[in-house]
């Protein structure tokens, strides 16, 4: 019975061919798609090293920024506790070995992780929103 799911070497073939520039033009900028491409394999490889590493669960990549010389890259997560950053740093080397084995990139950026800050700046407007509405009433 075969799967309709494309197989794992099939998604990473995919991968490497989305991160490999061929010349043609595409929808937005190379580090666009690599900092996508990266967010998809650094969550596959959490979900598989929380299964080793219970504090590794229940992370959510939400983005990741590359630098335009593909040296380095920030990890973004919904949030980060002190203890899940100390097992990322422990980890960091294996999941970018991970992102080295998934993609054809001359150069594998050295990951950073940190929380979101998105996600903290929109908790102070809905706690804001939420003061102003209480206020009203």
């Amino acid at each position: 019975m075969t799967s309709s799911k494309p197989s794992k070497s099939a998604r990473s073939l995919a991968r490497l061919n989305v991160a490999h520039s061929s010349g043609s033009r595409h929808p937005y900028p190379r580090t666009a798609r690599i900092n996508q491409i990266l967010r998809e394999i650094i969550s596959e490889e959490l979900v598989r090293l929380s299964d080793i590493d219970e504090r590794l669960g229940l992370l959510t990549v939400t983005g990741v920024d590359t630098t335009a010389d593909l040296s380095q890259a920030m990890v973004f997560f919904d949030s980060l506790s002190a203890e899940a950053r100390d097992a990322l740093d422990e980890r960091r080397a294996q999941i970018q070995s991970s992102v080295n084995v998934q993609t054809r990139l001359k150069r594998t950026p050295r990951l950073a992780f940190m929380a979101d800050p998105a996600i903290a700046s929109g908790a102070a407007v809905e706690e804001i929103l939420r003061r102003h509405t209480h206020d009203d009433e």
